[in-house]
């Protein structure tokens, strides 16, 4: 019998596990993939992120695997180009966009490293439930073997199409149609720092990560997905070529080095969070267009707010209130990021373009709206008076 069983070791699973354990519970962590294995990602970890990496303990062995710092930030939209960089968040302005096959299992081994049970190569297929209660897991082990184990709280982290969510059926509370469909590869040879390119209908991406690659990324409309999933190579390269021509030609002096990756499921929603001795966390919980970069940083707050409001009631009474807190906190936190991606997910640059051609030549401002969509400054506190004022002025 387990205090917690994890279903999902990937960016919010295993620190939840990590979180768990670190309060003394007894914690078995259960992974389908068998790690190290890449996964669809846009990499990159915002300042939030990795001030809970460092916060966890986990903030060197990123370094030392490899990872590229990013301090620099370039975004150009019709008729405006800003560079800056968000604001720090607890002393931590440098970011990184590592690999997945390289972020996953440093994140599992901090979770085993505190005393949590990892079994990877383990598919949940079902749930064991008391009445309405669940109280335990049914998985397949690496040798195909049917397994049971029993815990007080079941956490499904285990993606958009959790099987955990399934089986409460957990419905979608908030919904939106998808935004945009996305392809993207690596790049050796391609200097970048962390650049941002849009026009009607497109949006670029470009990031370093491991191995001195650079990642690059391009958007289109959902609409166009069936059309563009035909032709993909010549899709990506005219997006960039028409959208960041000076980008193309360093492309071009570089060489493409992995295939093309994509996905034109996206899914955009919030689902109910928690029942009788289950909750949902990251992706399983909340998911939004990729745009943004905010997977992997949401996933790691969800985690800390989970495990914190939890602390020491998993065996009280109320372990439903902190369950209903951690919901509560989810909108509280996610829903202007949500609203946020999903804006941008539009691929309609003219309002936000109109907006950031009045910032230039006014960095403390740059910086600010750059974190807006790293989460170390609010909307709220972006539309302060000195905005207002030069926005008046305009």
């Amino acid at each position: 019998m387990y205090d917690v069983i994890v279903i999902g070791a990937r960016c919010a699973g295993s620190p939840a596990a990590m979180l768990f354990a670190r309060q003394g519970y007894r914690v078995l962590l259960l992974e389908k993939a068998r790690f190290p294995q890449d996964t669809l990602s846009s990499h990159y970890i915002h300042q939030p992120g990795v001030a809970l990496l460092d916060r966890w303990g986990l903030l060197g062995e990123l370094r030392d695997a490899g990872c590229r710092p990013i301090n620099h930030q370039t975004y150009e939209g019709p008729g405006v180009r800003l560079d800056g960089f968000s604001l720090p968040v607890d002393g931590h302005r440098t970011t990184y966009a590592p690999r997945r096959f390289v972020l996953d299992p440093v994140l599992a081994a901090g979770a085993v490293a505190s005393g949590v049970e990892f079994r990877e190569s383990c598919a949940v297929t079902d749930l064991v439930f008391e009445g309405e209660r669940v109280v335990g897991v049914r998985y397949t082990t690496p040798g195909g073997a049917a397994a049971t184990d029993r815990a007080r709280l079941v956490v499904g982290a285990d993606g958009m199409r959790s099987v955990v969510a399934r089986k409460v059926g957990a419905k979608n509370v908030v919904e939106h149609p998808r935004m945009t469909c996305t392809y993207y590869s690596y790049w050796a040879g391609v200097p970048a720092h962390f650049e941002l390119y849009e026009r009607q209908g497109r949006w670029i991406g470009v990031i370093p990560t491991n191995d001195d690659l650079t990642l690059i990324m391009t958007y289109f409309p959902q609409d166009e997905f069936s059309e563009i999933r035909t032709a993909v190579e010549p899709a990506y390269l005219e997006a960039v070529r028409t959208t960041a021509p000076e980008l193309y030609e360093r492309m071009s002096a570089g060489s493409r080095v992995e295939q093309l990756y994509g996905t034109g499921h996206q899914e955009n929603y919030f689902r109910k969070a928690f029942g009788p001795g289950w909750v949902l966390l990251g992706d399983a919980v909340h998911h939004k267009d990729s745009i943004t970069a905010r997977g992997i940083t949401d996933a790691f707050i969800q985690a800390q707010s989970l495990t914190g409001h939890i602390g020491e009631q998993l065996h009280d009474t109320a372990l439903q209130e902190a369950l209903r807190r951690y919901e509560e906190d989810l909108d509280d936190t996610f829903s202007d990021v949500y609203q946020g991606a999903l804006n941008v997910a539009e691929l309609k640059p003219g309002g936000r373009a109109e907006l950031l051609r009045k910032l230039v030549g006014h960095q403390e401002l740059i910086d600010r709206y750059f974190s807006t969509v790293s989460g170390a400054c609010s909307i709220d506190d972006f539309y302060n008076a000195e905005l207002l004022t030069l926005l008046d002025q305009s």
